[in-house]
């Protein structure tokens, strides 16, 4: 077939500019984050005893004619920003009456994310969950900016929270687009098998970011106050993104990532070059790396820090896409489309990034061997108090 043309928007597609188009698919389409984000659900779902056991830590403040702020720092759409953040007004409202025996203050939450983020929807669906049923009613407002940057004035926060974000990285490093460079990631368009120089760009991009977000934190935060941070990271002790043989190759961003890339170059639709210009913005931190942080940025007192799996799904799901594996593999495209489409759309346009999903899907709808491993999704869970 012809190969469509790449958009003149993908000239300026540089490693500062993905603020620009790097959100969460929009809308309510099969393609959407609100359709897609089951496995984040789950993970919040696992995580959210430690949430309510910080947040017994909080500092109550016996003025309650001042609101309290909550903020969650990369909320994207749907209901797991909601879930989050009625846990934290319930779990607070319970120890204002416990400790005083009445009343609480009134609660303001903010939701925040890259302006890219469909913001209109969030609040459609934030609107007519609280129109229909809503026991912890609070003041709501969006706020448009990168949680690596300042977000809100001095010691205005109270609670914030990040769910399933943080891994995601403010750019891609600079030095792995550098051509004929050893930290040049030729041939690949993510760091899992690639060469120590890429992984080292990108832990160095990362600890930048952590060290960018908790400064930014310590500005905005009370004393006093909680931040709870759940992300995708690695377990201790491995350099390897990810913890195990079968996640490492069955990973949305790994082998098949690759295949359908080179599929592009084999059938003359995209050039090397191309396929080497676009790398996925994504780090998964370890345990340690997230302790370091802390230490650098001083501020808080890290109380809690847990590595969780997640399973990509249940296994009587997994039971009924061996009898469909074509449903699996649209299943397994539209999960990752909802992650990285709109970046995709950006960088190679619509046309050729539907051509990319579609060998994407073909690729694993063929690989029956997806359909008897088990791939888990490792997640890094942590709590802190400002002091």
């Amino acid at each position: 077939m012809e190969s469509p043309s790449l958009p003149m928007t993908a000239k300026g597609w540089t490693t500062t500019s993905l603020h620009r188009v790097f959100a969460m698919k929009g809308g309510e389409d099969d393609l959407s984050y609100v359709n897609n984000s089951d496995s984040q659900a789950l993970a919040i779902t696992l995580s959210k005893p430690i949430l309510i056991s910080s947040l017994q830590s909080i500092k109550l403040f016996s003025d309650q004619t001042s609101p309290i702020r909550i903020t969650d720092l990369g909320c994207a759409t749907g209901s797991n920003t909601f879930d989050c953040v009625d846990t934290v007004v319930q779990t607070l409202r319970r120890r204002y009456t416990a400790v005083y025996g009445g009343g609480s203050p009134e609660f303001e939450a903010f939701f925040c994310d890259l302006p890219s983020n469909d913001f209109n929807l969030l609040f459609k669906l934030l609107t007519e969950k609280q129109r229909v049923h809503s026991p912890e009613k609070y003041f709501a407002g969006g706020v448009a900016g990168s949680f690596y940057d300042r977000l809100f004035p001095r010691g205005t926060i109270h609670v914030a929270v990040s769910l399933s974000a943080l891994h995601w990285l403010s750019q891609i490093p600079e030095r792995v687009m550098e051509k004929g460079s050893r930290t040049w990631n030729k041939g690949k368009t993510w760091i899992e098998g690639g060469k120590k120089e890429v992984v080292e760009a990108y832990a160095e991009q990362s600890e930048k970011d952590l060290d960018d977000f908790l400064t930014c934190r310590k500005e905005e935060m009370v004393k006093g106050g909680v931040l709870f941070v759940l992300m995708a990271g690695r377990p201790s002790g491995t350099s390897s993104q990810f913890g195990d043989q079968d996640t490492r190759a069955k990973h949305p961003f790994t082998v098949t990532m690759e295949q359908a890339w080179q599929d592009l170059i084999d059938e003359g639709l995209i050039d090397e070059e191309t396929r080497d210009g676009f790398n996925i913005p994504a780090y998964m931190r370890s345990p340690e790396e997230v302790a370091a942080g802390f230490d650098r940025c001083g501020g808080f007192k890290l109380e809690k820090m847990e590595f969780m799996k997640v399973i990509e799904h249940s296994d009587e799901k997994q039971e009924e896409w061996k009898k469909d594996p074509v449903s699996y593999g649209r299943f397994r495209t539209n999960s990752v489309q909802a992650a990285i489409r709109p970046m995709v759309d950006a960088y190679l346009g619509p046309d050729l990034s539907h051509e990319f999903f579609k060998r994407y899907e073909n690729r694993v709808s063929t690989n029956r061997e997806f359909l008897h491993i088990t791939c888990f999704y490792g997640v890094l869970v942590f709590s802190a108090i400002r002091i």
